[in-house]
């Protein structure tokens, strides 16, 4: 008979092997789900500041034509919230300032600065981006 073949002598190393492998496999599945999440986070906050800056071109663009219909900074309405789905709880403050300046020709010498301020979320997923516009 065979001595080495009983069931108590029996030695291997699968078992092991098989604790390795599972705890491998387990650890790469943990890093992968992390790269998602990151990666998931990213793109949402990538979206938050692409808001934002239209947020605060649209206001830009709403003082522009506030001043150039109005002749003034007086006429610009300093803070802007928008309704529309794609900007739905975005805002936007806006400044303007008048700079006497020395240009010849038609509009006067008069330049307005205009600096918007646009902010779409709260928290850590507040973007805030600003817009300057210049014009005469």
């Amino acid at each position: 008979m065979y001595p080495d073949s009983y069931p108590g002598r029996e030695a291997g190393a699968g078992l092991p092997v098989a604790l390795f492998i599972i705890t491998v496999l387990a650890l790469l599945v943990v890093g992968m789900a992390q790269l998602q999440e990151s990666t998931g986070q990213s793109v949402s906050l990538q979206i938050q500041s692409q808001r934002a800056f239209f947020a605060a071109e649209s206001g830009a663009q709403v003082a522009v034509r506030d001043v150039l219909e109005g002749g003034s900074c007086s006429a610009v309405n300093a803070s802007l919230s928008f309704t529309v789905s794609a900007l739905n709880g975005c805002s936007a403050s806006v400044t303007c300032a008048s700079i006497a300046a020395d240009i010849k020709g038609p509009g006067g010498d008069t330049v307005f600065s205009i600096k918007s301020t646009g902010q779409c979320g709260n928290g850590p997923d507040q973007a805030i981006r600003i817009v300057e516009v210049r014009t005469r």
